[in-house]
């Protein structure tokens, strides 16, 4: 009787000792996440806003920490933000952001140095409301550009040197860079970039880069910025793309263009909408108008299930066209955490409801997201 007792509690030990290792397993394992997935492939990454850059987006903060290997700041180092008045910069967000990059080992882009536009007035004109001379131009270009990378030198790994540059014809921007400083503004900008950190990867930047004469185009400011002996690295393609446009065809031609003259290809800015497209065929009658906004808007309340099967699929193909050609494609960042903080909620029509990222607007992974990693376990570097 005595032996037999022993033994009933010997098993009822085991049985113990077997029940919480297995919960201990169950609960230690790891969720996957997507830079877990894409690590060895290329960098995932995310744009920041204010809200996440100073914490008080406490869940996308988190969302940011756990899924996402670099980061980008949304608008806080555009030339109008960041160096608002002539002499003044305001280096309070950038600093916080560069240093959330740096605690949390991301790597981090600086966005960006020249652009058109969300430049501060001041930048183009004299005391008078003149356009500047060639020469203030170009001093104010080099003082702009060697005091935001000088400060981050050796933190920012890369910089968007020139954003949106180019049309879609191939032909350039008529901006004030181009009219006060002509062709030669963009070497000029590279040059500062490289001068201020000679370390630092330089990139151009641009949307709908895969029209056949904007990629032409960029690719022929390639061989000319390197026949000149100036230093750049990449190729940022925006890729703020819908459900019918661009194709994958265009898209990978354009991919293999860039990598083809020794470019990393960055995808810089990705979402992609759901909604359907605005065009300008309606009459005058308001009734019309009014079921013409609700054609646009037509998700205020949820998107229905078969059609996010539709866009899961879309996106998933774009990151597949990514991974097959992963030793040229280096990043690729989504222009925001969630769906609620989109920027695309609203244009470019006011008031609509989209859907063009990953997570939902309560920070859930939606379901592309386990798709995603599936398809990055799955394909060989």
């Amino acid at each position: 009787m005595k032996n037999r007792n022993v033994l009933v509690l010997f098993l009822l030990l085991a049985g113990i000792l077997v029940s919480c290792n297995s919960g201990t397993t169950t609960q230690s394992k790891k969720t996957p996440t997507l830079k877990d997935a894409f690590e060895g492939k290329f960098y995932i990454g995310t744009a920041l806003n204010e809200w996440q850059i100073t914490g008080k987006d406490s869940a996308g903060v988190e969302v940011i920490k756990n899924q996402f290997q670099a980061i980008v700041a949304e608008n806080c180092m555009k030339s109008g933000p960041i160096h608002p008045r002539e002499g003044e910069y305001n280096f309070e967000l950038p600093d916080q952001f560069v240093e959330f990059g740096v605690a949390n080992d991301k790597w981090i882009t600086g966005h960006c140095l020249i652009w058109h536009s969300q430049a501060p007035r001041w930048f183009f004109t004299d005391d008078e409301g003149n356009d500047v001379s060639r020469e203030v131009m170009i001093e104010r270009m080099k003082e702009h550009i060697y005091t935001v990378v000088g400060r981050y030198k050796g933190k920012i790994k890369g910089w968007d040197v020139v954003n949106e540059a180019i049309m879609e014809d191939g032909s350039m921007r008529n901006s004030k860079f181009l009219q006060i400083v002509g062709d030669d503004f963009i070497k000029l900008a590279f040059q500062f970039a490289h001068e201020a950190d000679p370390d630092a990867e330089l990139y151009y930047n641009d949307y709908n880069e895969w029209y056949p004469g904007k990629r032409d185009a960029i690719v022929q400011m390639v061989r000319d910025l390197k026949a000149e002996g100036i230093r750049i690295d990449g190729i940022g393609m925006q890729g703020h793309i819908g459900m019918n446009s661009p194709s994958l065809e265009d898209y990978e031609a354009a991919i293999v263009a860039y990598a083809n003259e020794g470019m990393k290809v960055m995808i810089t800015e990705l979402d992609m909408s759901i909604l359907p497209n605005r065009h300008r065929d309606v009459g005058a009658d308001i009734s019309t108008s009014f079921e013409y906004q609700q054609q646009l808007n037509p998700y205020t309340e949820g998107v229905p299930e078969n059609e996010m099967k539709l866009w899961d699929n879309r996106m998933l193909d774009f990151f597949r066209l990514f991974l097959k050609h992963s030793d040229a494609v280096t990043r690729v960042t989504l222009w925001g955490v969630s769906d609620g903080t989109s920027w695309k909620n609203g244009f470019p029509i006011p008031g609509r409801t989209d859907y063009p990222l990953l997570f939902d607007r309560s920070y859930q992974p939606k379901s592309i997201v386990p798709k995603l990693i599936e398809e990055a376990n799955n394909s060989e570097k």
